[in-house]
């Protein structure tokens, strides 16, 4: 039933079948094995017909590794019109094992290597039904098509891609003719056929291979040829143009895998433009993925890629200040200045820092005009003091002494006690629901949400920002943070790129500052994001500051 394989056969690794490790789909073309099978069966239908003859060709770097062909007797009457098409009878096949019998088998046969056949989508069918009535798991290894590689690499040479067709106009060694070793064979003489017109798309692995058929009908897809040189290791990839300019960074765990899926399953609208830009694909190695996230976020503050919207908006950035002047107020501002106002930021844009603002002075009768009584009288109170849900000086009944009191609770809510505001929010809120005043009520909570958020996102910066030197160590690695920066990543003879992106002077000739600067905001976010993914796993070698906040958790407001 099976003829002998070769030595090397023999020797090859034994996992369960189908389980394809990320090693496996990045192995070089020439170190797959394929194993090429085709069925004959009584019918269409996995369902409602069988397999009776099953032919199966095991190759490896062009060499054929063994062969498997058996009768299998279907339990049924094989139909006048498959003998007339095959030349099969049932009183050939009558004598042969039943299915159940001949899968262990096949299964040893197949083993882990990748699935081939023409219109694949047949045998797989009819093998996987044969396994499912004996209880036993689909098939689950890699596929290959061969009719859709067809469609993609030579349809404008053939009049059709059915198999006999492609056997005589690419002259293969063996023909088919409905039967079930014999169009294995000639499968198998296509698919190395096919590989070579592959080479053509950059297609040098599994994961490759199987992403042609839908890569190769991107119209940009004989562009594939530019990933050729990029591993599969963290790092930073780069798009650019005919001139040089860089048109797009972006970062990756495997840096092939992501950047071929921009010719096949990303499809984004910016993605199409890009890639017709696109003349030369660049990339940067880094030691580890937390490595790659920043410096793409540094080479795109450096750069400023046209295709990148993330990582540019930081010159959006706003702060909400409350003033120091004799009865502060709230002003949406561009940038800290050193002095004795209460900050609240960075934001990531003015309209949000405005939408905090109100939040804020819907708890709390916090100053709203900017009229100064002493150099410009007023002859009637501003609108906000009228309606009594501001205290504004130009009302003229309250003095300075009065309104330190308001001024306190707002410097307290925008730093250490942001209750003071939410739990008016929210109260509000609840008497408008009960009033059944529903789009108040949720205008309350949206409030309430975008305050929450706030500072939610100030604490986790500022969380990371001042805790000073951090290194920490997570598996075999350790990390090094200073200010707020990614600084190394060890062991510590890996190469390390970050200082030559990174143009700043050394750490002890930086000053820290108070508060975080917009274009640190990305950076801090990337750090606080993988130090919160990785919070159980790290253990913390040494910290100038803390990462523990004394300030109370904040509501998960978006539930209520």
């Amino acid at each position: 039933m099976v003829a002998p394989t070769t030595p090397q056969a023999r020797r090859a690794r034994r996992r369960a079948p189908g389980q394809a490790s990320f090693d496996d789909l990045g192995t070089p073309l020439f170190d797959v094995t394929f194993c090429v099978l085709d069925l004959e069966t009584t019918g269409g239908s996995p369902t409602d017909d069988a397999i009776c003859e099953i032919g199966a060709i095991k190759v490896r770097g062009g060499e054929c590794l063994g062969t498997f062909h058996t009768f299998v007797d279907p339990g049924r009457d094989i139909p006048a019109q498959i003998t007339v098409l095959t030349g099969l009878t049932s009183a050939m096949v009558r004598p042969a094992p039943a299915i159940e019998h001949v899968l262990p088998s096949l299964l040893e046969f197949i083993g882990d290597a990748a699935f081939v056949g023409h219109n694949v989508r047949f045998d797989k069918g009819f093998l996987d039904a044969a396994l499912v009535r004996t209880d036993r798991p689909r098939l689950a290894n890699p596929t290959v098509d061969t009719c859709a590689l067809a469609r993609r690499l030579v349809r404008d040479e053939v009049p059709n891609c059915k198999l006999g067709t492609l056997a005589e106009r690419l002259r293969l060694d063996h023909r088919p003719n409905h039967r079930a070793l014999d169009d294995a064979l000639a499968t198998a003489d296509l698919l190395h056929v096919l590989l070579e017109r592959a080479a053509g798309f950059g297609v040098a692995t599994l994961d490759d291979l199987l992403e042609l058929p839908s890569a190769a009908a991107h119209p940009q897809a004989r562009k594939l040829a530019l990933t050729d040189r990029l591993p599969r290791s963290p790092g930073v990839y780069l798009f650019k143009d005919a001139t040089g300019r860089v048109l797009y960074v972006g970062k990756a765990s495997d840096l092939r895998a992501r950047v071929r899926s921009y010719f096949s399953s990303d499809t984004r609208r910016k993605v199409g433009g890009l890639l017709r830009e696109a003349a030369a694909i660049d990339h940067i190695a880094t030691s580890s993925a937390l490595e790659a996230a920043v410096t793409e976020i540094r080479l795109i503050h450096e750069l400023l890629p046209r295709y990148n919207r993330q990582g540019t908006t930081w010159a959006k950035a706003a702060y909400l200040k409350l003033t120091d002047e004799a009865f502060p107020r709230l002003s949406v501002v561009k940038r800290v200045r050193a002095d004795d106002a209460t900050y609240l930021g960075p934001l990531s844009s003015a309209r949000l820092a405005r939408r905090v603002a109100d939040a804020v002075e819907t708890a709390l009768p916090v100053r709203r005009c900017t009229a100064d009584p002493a150099r410009q009288p007023r002859q009637a109170p501003c609108a906000p003091a009228q309606l009594g849900v501001s205290a504004c000086p130009c009302a003229g009944d309250i003095d300075q002494g009065g309104y330190e009191p308001i001024a306190a609770s707002v410097r307290a809510a925008l730093t250490t006690n942001p209750e003071l505001v939410l739990d008016r929010l929210l109260e509000r809120m609840d008497a408008l629901a009960g009033d059944e005043r529903y789009e108040e009520a949720a205008d309350m909570r949206d409030r309430a949400i975008a305050f929450a958020d706030a500072h939610r996102r100030v604490r986790r910066l500022d969380l990371v920002h001042r805790a000073g030197r951090l290194v920490v160590q997570l598996g075999d690695q350790r990390t090094v943070i200073e200010d707020g920066r990614l600084r190394h990543t060890e062991p510590a003879d890996a190469p390390s790129l970050l200082s030559s992106i990174d143009g700043d002077r050394p750490p002890s000739a930086r000053t820290p500052r108070p508060w975080v600067e917009p274009a640190d905001a990305d950076e801090l976010t990337v750090l606080a994001t993988w130090i919160d993914r990785n919070a159980e796993r790290i253990r913390i070698e040494h910290c100038d500051g803390t990462l523990c906040s004394p300030l109370p958790r904040l509501p998960d407001l978006p539930d209520r």
